[in-house]
């Protein structure tokens, strides 16, 4: 398909996925007919057969998570999780944010596993590949009501998440906060209003990102803040600005991410810098590829976060010097979660306070 913006829209083509065995070429005139279209957003069920993920990465500060989405509407074309999709047989690049899946008994496998005799209580990161509060929640409530589990059985939570729409939950979470059972980090990779329309078009504006932090804080809840990705020439300008604006909305910690490119992402977001940044591809990606070893994406632990080299190197000392300043720096908050409370369902509890 032809590279093309589409209002809402972060990919500007839908590239076959990795694991397609038979792509299909299209004629010069279909191609473009269908490069014209408007690519409307499909949401279906897709039953999950398990719904804890875990990991064993070293750069990886959890190793359990839940995604009660696959795919995301919020278009960001930077999201390392667009690669997913080649899975299902569909584009990581269009496909992945107009054909959404949800997993509509993740709730009721979360209490199976917790059921498990020899499940261990550890601390569960909910939006670690695709975000849970992107806009088909807001009538879904897959996440909310994983929470309402996480605080009936006492379970400590992680969420990770870019939209305003986690508000909705305060009640919810501030009871978890409470309990020391949940934190919340919310990704600020601009405060610029035009690159966030092209980067990620169908995420809240940095303004009502801000205000979210601020409404947590003020009920307790442990907010920290990405700066995720951080991509040079483009958005690298703004660390400070970021930093400071959600230390003053009342983030505790931050941390952030270099842009990572693995398999498809690579296409999809050279495309998008050719349609929305022509003038700065190549400085992008220059720097992209010293950062890296001199190829575009080096996936070593240790390095596929934040790069290596003299640039990645200059952009950690800006990053820990304004954090430092602004009171922003912090041990990872996962470990301090109460793992105690938990108690696996069916089991009777005498003199919790409910």
């Amino acid at each position: 398909m032809t590279a093309r913006a589409h209002k809402g829209r972060g990919a500007t083509s839908a590239p076959a996925g990795r694991f397609e065995q038979r792509p299909v070429d299209l004629d010069a005139d279909v191609a473009h007919e269908k490069a014209q279209q408007v690519p409307e957003t499909v949401v279906r069920a897709m039953p999950a057969s398990r719904i804890i993920s875990t990991n064993n990465s070293p750069d990886i500060p959890f190793d359990q998570s839940i995604n009660p989405y696959q795919g995301c509407e919020h278009g960001c074309v930077y999201c390392y999780a667009r690669p997913s999709h080649s899975y299902l047989d569909l584009s990581p690049g269009l496909d992945f944010e107009t054909k959404v899946f949800y997993k509509p008994n993740a709730a009721a496998l979360l209490l199976t596993e917790w059921e498990k005799q020899n499940y261990q209580c550890r601390p569960i990161t909910i939006g670690a590949n695709t975000d849970p509060y992107q806009p088909a929640e807001k009538r879904l409530e897959i996440t909310r009501q994983l929470l309402e589990q996480f605080l009936e059985y006492r379970h400590p939570v992680n969420i990770i998440t870019k939209s305003s729409l986690i508000t909705r939950d305060i009640d919810l979470l501030a009871e978890l906060a409470a309990r020391n059972l949940c934190s919340v980090a919310i990704s600020v990779p601009t405060m610029d209003d035009h690159l966030k329309r092209v980067m990620e078009p169908r995420v809240p504006s940095a303004s009502a990102r801000l205000n979210a932090i601020s409404r947590l804080a003020e009920y307790g809840i442990p907010t920290s803040v990405l700066i995720a990705p951080v991509i040079p020439a483009i958005n690298d300008h703004e660390i400070e600005s970021i930093l400071a604006a959600v230390a003053s909305a009342g983030a505790h910690q931050a941390s952030y991410i270099f842009l990572r490119l693995p398999h498809e992402l690579l296409e999809i977001f050279t495309e998008w810098l050719g349609t929305h940044f022509p003038d700065r591809r190549d400085r992008v990606m220059s720097l992209v590829k010293q950062a890296s070893g001199g190829r575009a994406y080096d996936a070593r632990f240790g390095v596929r976060q934040t790069g290596r080299g003299a640039y990645a190197e200059m952009l950690a000392s800006r990053f820990h010097t304004a954090s430092r300043k602004l009171g922003l720096e912090a041990d990872s908050y996962q470990h301090t979660l109460d793992r105690k409370q938990f108690f696996k369902p069916g089991v009777q509890q005498m003199g919790l306070d409910f």
